[in-house]
């Protein structure tokens, strides 16, 4: 996997600089870590009896990055990206037949509207809500770096047993 496709955060930023640098490095860490498969790796479920593929996790952050930004931080009713699946919530790792081109260019889509909520935030100390909690932006960042690194270390563990290829 080539790790040149990633910006390094600036060591010395202010703390919204440094937040949104390392989400979206976490984010081209994704991407990073995705390149180069074709369709069926990127749907197959590589580690059994997991219902995780690569493909899901693309598919499931475009959703975390929509309900998060969008939905908590900027108040919009916009409805899920992939519906609900059998289980009644994650249709996004429902991927047998996903449309892999339409699934990067949802979460694509959907980072780059998180950046505009960002951008458009007067502060970190904005709040969102999600029914009665209330969340300040400054949460969302972070979490949202969480929430991929996370996702970012399945992906290690799919990708290497799909090809073998391993990275940081």
């Amino acid at each position: 996997m080539d790790t040149q496709q990633r910006t390094e955060p600036s060591r010395i930023a202010d703390e919204r600089t440094s937040l949104t640098q390392f989400l979206d490095w976490q984010r081209q860490t994704l991407e990073m870590k995705v390149a180069g498969l074709t369709a069926e790796q990127l749907r197959e479920k590589a580690v059994p009896p997991s219902a995780i593929s690569l493909l899901g996790l693309v598919r499931h952050l475009a959703e975390v990055e929509r309900s998060w930004f969008r939905v908590v931080v900027n108040g919009e009713q916009v409805p899920s990206y992939w519906g609900r699946g059998a289980d009644g919530y994650h249709a996004d790792f429902e991927v047998e037949d996903a449309d892999v081109e339409k699934a990067f260019e949802v979460w694509r889509e959907a980072c780059a509207q998180s950046r505009a909520v960002v951008d458009g935030a007067e502060s970190l100390d904005v709040l969102g809500r999600y029914g009665d909690e209330e969340y300040s932006l400054r949460y969302v960042l972070t979490h949202m770096i969480e929430e991929y690194a996370r996702h970012n270390g399945h992906a290690d563990f799919l990708r290497e047993r799909l090809d073998g290829a391993t990275g940081e």
